[in-house]
């Protein structure tokens, strides 16, 4: 099963901006897909942009226009790059390795996995 480890987290003015990897260990990387997920203290981990093995993206309107996820597979990095950010950007953000469409499953044996990293910290202020 997949490993990944995220970094590039920091502190940034408003405006600012990050990128954050998720790099991972292992074979096949370029079979699954990657979620990014954000979490604030007392908040429920909420989801921020996915893309799939076949490059499938998808971002959630609170961070539309601001956001941009694009994958290495050479690198087995996929990239998360913030632009404009908000103090509501604050948060644990963490990537998520697991199979977001038929191929994946099947290439994977129907196996269920979800491989998250341990996060890495953003925050956003003045």
């Amino acid at each position: 099963q997949v490993e990944v480890a995220e970094s590039g987290g920091g502190s940034v003015q408003p405006g600012g901006s990050l990128r954050l990897s998720c790099t991972a260990s292992g074979d096949a990387f370029s079979t699954y897909g990657i979620e990014w997920y954000r979490q604030v203290p007392g908040k429920e981990r909420e989801v921020v942009a996915a893309i799939s093995r076949r490059e499938d993206i998808n971002i959630v309107d609170s961070v539309k226009g601001r956001l941009t996820i694009y994958r290495d597979n050479d690198k087995n990095t996929v990239f998360l790059q913030m632009n404009a950010m908000k103090p509501e950007d604050t948060a644990v953000y963490f990537c998520n390795a697991k199979c977001l469409d038929f191929v994946c499953r099947s290439r994977m044996g129907y196996k269920n996995f979800s491989a998250w990293g341990r996060g890495t910290q953003i925050t956003v202020s003045s």
